[in-house]
């Protein structure tokens, strides 16, 4: 493990700062590539600045303009770093060589960093060819370089197919590093309101981990009462950064071409349509021709697939970033109102939507993201492997009862087994016995060969729980209840 300090002002991004540390410190021969993406506003490039300052490499970010001047301030920025009077590059080719061989000045090992690589692909798109061959197995960069190259940026799809199938740089990364989003947990923290659970919550199903928005809103609510106003002031209003935010992260990705059509898929999917035969009745069109769009939003990750814990090859979509939820279900379909005065009464009139396809959704996401990242094993009885949600048949009531949470465990060299089961309900009034009955009679339907014993009851509630349904908790050790406190604090 590389002892590299993180800077203090780099919040979390524990394991993001050891993997860059170690990469860039590695005292071998030998210059390496790495790889580094995400979506914009993640701290990519504080990362990789705090990473060059502390081990005094170089910064070069590209920009959307013509070839020959991002050449031309390359060498710039070159001479300055090398210490040299003047630099001039005719061609990627002595651009990179130079870079590469940078390292033998100093003796030690130099990160170089080309932050928005995409930017210079757009305007070169010989250079991961060019790097492919200076980067060679023989070459001598590859055997006595001591260069840490890293190539940044926010297109999935450009970075992402740097490395696959037959590009030219596939096997030639030591390092890919995907820079997400904060945790529920870390995003609190950020916030500076892990100590308000209901507090971290709502701002979280509203703007999601993504660190920048912080600084966008301005400021933050300091209590729950606080934050409807917020809201209407921050996410609401037409001159706020924000206010456009969830439709430029779609503008983003240069291969989502026909902007309507995503928009109308993530508008389904935001709106109740999980299933790709629900959103193609939405949109009036045939199943199949929505493969390709979901298959896209899924790689640029505004989308993921989850599938369902008892039935294969039966998906359900889901948006990754909640400002793409707030953007479709309120900003778009009401923006004449809100540039307008009405901001305040359109927030309260919208508040069913906001508590039935936001907030619902969103805590059974967090439910679930919590099962796997911060329950004991003796809370869910034993080690998870997965978590998902799914559909169980029922004969008596002659429909599908939801499951929100399924704790699945799948062993080396052995079939899958539910571990728990889980009732989610982000209700604006506590749970009691009849969702805990509920939930005991799906577990009596569940297939024998996917358990190995009883599986846990878990109870998710935003408001907590009855006096009736805590004792009957206390008396059972089938039972766990999970209010927003646990959520953020327990395991």
């Amino acid at each position: 493990m590389n002892g590299l300090r993180k800077p203090p002002e780099l919040h979390d991004r524990i394991e993001e700062w050891a993997a860059l540390a170690e990469f860039a410190s590695d005292p071998n021969p030998g210059t390496v590539l790495g790889v580094v993406y995400g979506r914009r506003r993640q701290g990519k490039t504080l990362l990789l600045e705090l990473l060059a300052e502390t081990l005094e490499g170089l910064t070069f970010t590209g920009l959307q303009q013509a070839n020959s001047q991002n050449l031309a301030d390359l060498a710039a920025a070159y001479a300055s770093f090398a210490g040299v009077p003047s630099a001039a590059f005719g061609n990627w080719a002595d651009a990179v060589e130079a870079l590469v061989t940078i390292g033998g000045r100093f003796g030690r090992p130099v990160p170089v960093v080309f932050d928005e690589f995409p930017y210079l692909v757009e305007q070169a798109p010989e250079l991961p060819s060019v790097l492919q061959r200076v980067l060679s197995p023989r070459s001598q960069a590859r055997l006595s370089g001591q260069v840490r190259l890293i190539l940044c940026g926010s297109a999935f799809t450009v970075m992402r197919g740097l490395l696959a199938g037959s590009a030219p740089l596939r096997g030639r990364a030591q390092l890919e590093l995907l820079v997400q989003p904060f945790d529920f947990r870390d995003a609190a923290d950020f916030w500076g309101v892990l100590g308000e659970p209901e507090l971290a919550f709502r701002l979280h199903a509203l703007v999601g981990g993504t660190p920048a928005y912080r600084a966008m809103c301005i400021d933050r609510p300091h209590s729950a009462a606080e934050f409807d106003d917020w809201v209407v002031q921050r996410l609401l209003n037409p001159a706020s950064a924000m206010f456009r935010e969830g439709s430029a992260l779609l503008y983003e990705e240069p291969e989502l071409g026909d902007a309507a059509l995503y928009h109308a898929v993530l508008g389904a999917v935001c709106g109740g349509a999980h299933k790709r035969s629900d959103i193609a009745k939405r949109l009036g069109r045939q199943d199949s021709a929505l493969s390709h769009p979901l298959e896209m939003l899924e790689r640029v990750q505004l989308i993921s697939k989850v599938n369902d814990a008892l039935r294969s090859r039966r998906p359900l979509y889901q948006t990754t970033e909640p400002l793409i939820r707030l953007q479709h279900l309120i900003i778009r379909p009401f923006e004449a109102r809100l540039v307008g005065r009405g901001r305040a009464r359109l927030w309260q009139q919208v508040q069913d939507t906001v508590e039935s396809l936001i907030y619902g959704p969103h805590l059974e996401d967090l439910a679930r993201s919590w099962c796997v990242g911060h329950a004991a094993p003796e809370t869910l009885g034993g080690l998870p492997s997965r978590c998902e949600p799914s559909l169980v048949a029922c004969r008596d009531h002659k429909k599908n009862h939801e499951l929100d949470v399924v704790v699945s465990a799948d062993p080396p060299r052995q079939s899958s087994r539910i571990l728990a089961i889980g009732e989610v309900k982000a209700t604006t009034w506590q749970i009691g016995l009849n969702q805990l009955q509920r939930l005991r009679h799906i577990r009596s339907l569940l297939p024998a060969d996917v358990l190995a014993g009883q599986p846990k009851l878990l109870m998710f509630s935003r408001q907590g729980f009855t006096p009736d349904l805590i004792t009957e908790a206390r008396t059972s050790t089938e039972i766990e209840l999970i209010d927003l406190a646990r959520l953020y604090h327990g395991s």
